[in-house]
């Protein structure tokens, strides 16, 4: 059973209560072997002069406690009760809506209508009864008869300690659509249950720091008909299996800080018919390939993915429409962010979104034609399809480059397609002009954020134009944030227009 530590801080939450008689100078009486779930707050491994009285995972994670100074929790329509202030005697008793300030008493204004709705439980749909030290169901059908409109719960952090007792509370909520039960030290059926009806509308399940496994979340599962989204982080999940006939309502999926033995296990997961989100934060897979398809081929896997977000991995390659990759490998490639980025949408033919920036179609070209120029006569050498997959694809797209345009063209290219702009401000005439050389695949929103930190503008709204030789006497709006440099011409030598 769960217990919590009177005189503590909520947060804190002991669990493993063994019942101990010791008969020890000054120390006689029952007293409580627990094991803390922050193990600094711990003393020994539940051995006391060389007697083990119980148990712990960690060598430090156990200490004794009298009896009491433990809670042993409450049930949920209690703490729902204490939560939003709705004690049976205070909706018999009609209390007024008042706030007591050192010794003046003030009148709530406008509350009238929310401690209204407050005071008949039958109307909550969203509930929160986080940290408030929840352990059981309570009477039978008690929640059910009070709270029958219930859809959302939030029972992250309390003393549930068995996946049981949070079935006991959602038989009794039968429209329940979210439940966060994370945090909670718990046990898990690891063989097959009976299937119930109890989450049969169950679309959102987070199961975070709950030590589950994730052949027991397949167990479990048989249970979801439901789910589409599934929170399982922190729980130490090294090795997955094939999902077989459950989670294929799935959409998304999120394993971020599991320690995964490696990027086959996304295998396991990969036929899942409706994921379309996969967060895989922290896991330390270091790559991620499909071996049912060739070099420049489509898989079959993932068929309906969308978003892959890989932060803080060892990655270095990667396939999908919507990438977060930031601290990986695949980011450490090239110094220039601007260029590293063309190379990442040249690289992925289905990017759609980039580190949560929208690539829009002229940017994916000049990407893709660089990237084309560059690598043309690597294209000649016998391993150059294995490291640049896509650039037969490209070149049926394009066309193949012609001999002119591998003249001296070097891995550095993007780096030198430069402009050469003057920065003035002609409101401004104490600011001198400085000279920027600038990717012509910038965006004049990016542009707009360096000219912030380069001319250290305060928080104005910029407005930007520019003068070309060219374009004598005639000055050019850039008047679109999304749009690239290149898509207003502007050339080498051309002066950009400052004003604020």
């Amino acid at each position: 059973n769960n217990v919590s530590g009177l005189g503590y801080p909520s947060s804190r939450r002991i669990y493993n209560v063994l019942h101990l008689k010791m008969y020890l100078p000054y120390f006689s009486g029952i007293w409580l072997g627990v094991e803390w779930d922050d193990p600094q707050r711990g003393k020994h491994d539940g051995t006391y002069e060389g007697t083990q009285y119980f148990k712990c995972r960690h060598p430090r994670g156990g200490s004794f406690i009298r009896p009491n100074k433990a809670n042993f929790g409450v049930d949920f329509l209690t703490a729902v009760k204490d939560r939003y202030g709705l004690k049976e005697q205070d909706v018999q008793n009609g209390t007024k809506n008042t706030l007591v300030l050192g010794k003046k008493t003030v009148e709530l204004i406008g509350m009238d209508s929310i401690a209204e709705q407050q005071s008949q439980l039958n109307l909550l749909v969203d509930i929160s009864v986080r940290e408030c030290a929840v352990s059981h169901a309570g009477q039978k059908e008690e929640i059910s008869r009070t709270c029958a409109n219930i859809r959302h719960i939030n029972l992250s952090k309390n003393l549930l300690s068995s996946w049981d007792t949070v079935t006991d509370i959602a038989s009794q909520v039968p429209n329940l659509e979210t439940l966060n039960i994370s945090e909670n030290k718990m046990k898990f059926p690891s063989t097959s249950i009976s299937v119930s009806n109890v989450f049969s509308k169950l679309k959102v399940l987070a199961l975070n720091q709950t030590e589950i496994t994730w052949t027991e979340v397949l167990v479990c599962a048989q249970g979801w008909p439901a789910l589409e989204e599934l929170y399982l982080t922190s729980n130490n999940i090294t090795v997955l299996e094939r999902p077989d006939n459950v989670l294929q309502t799935l959409k998304l999926l999120d394993l971020s800080d599991n320690p995964l033995l490696d990027g086959d296990q996304l295998h396991q997961i990969a036929y899942l018919p409706r994921l379309e989100q996969l967060i895989l934060r922290n896991t330390g897979i270091s790559s991620i390939y499909f071996p049912d398809s060739e070099f420049g081929c489509k898989t079959k896997m993932f068929p309906s993915l969308k978003r892959l977000a890989i932060n803080d991995n060892k990655i270095s390659q990667v396939v999908c429409r919507s990438l977060q990759c930031h601290n990986n490998p695949l980011m450490d490639t090239e110094k220039n962010p601007e260029t590293l980025r063309q190379l990442i949408i040249a690289k992925l033919s289905q990017l759609e979104v980039l580190n949560k920036s929208e690539i829009l179609p002229a940017e994916r070209k000049g990407a893709e034609l660089d990237y084309r120029k560059i690598f043309g006569k690597e294209w000649l050498a016998a391993e150059f399809l294995a490291a640049h997959p896509r650039y037969t694809a490209l070149c049926l797209k394009y066309g193949a480059p012609e001999e002119g345009e591998l003249k001296g063209q070097q891995p550095s290219t993007l780096k030198n397609q430069l402009l050469t702009l003057t920065i003035k401000c002609p409101d401004k005439p104490e600011q001198k002009p400085v000279e920027k050389k600038l990717p012509e695949s910038m965006t004049i929103q990016r542009v707009k954020g360096l000219l912030y930190r380069l001319l250290k503008i305060p928080g104005s709204e910029l407005k930007l134009s520019y003068e070309s030789s060219k374009l004598a006497g005639k000055e050019v709006e850039l008047d679109n944030d999304l749009k690239p440099l290149q898509f207003y011409s502007i050339e080498n030598g051309d002066c950009v227009l400052v004003r604020w």
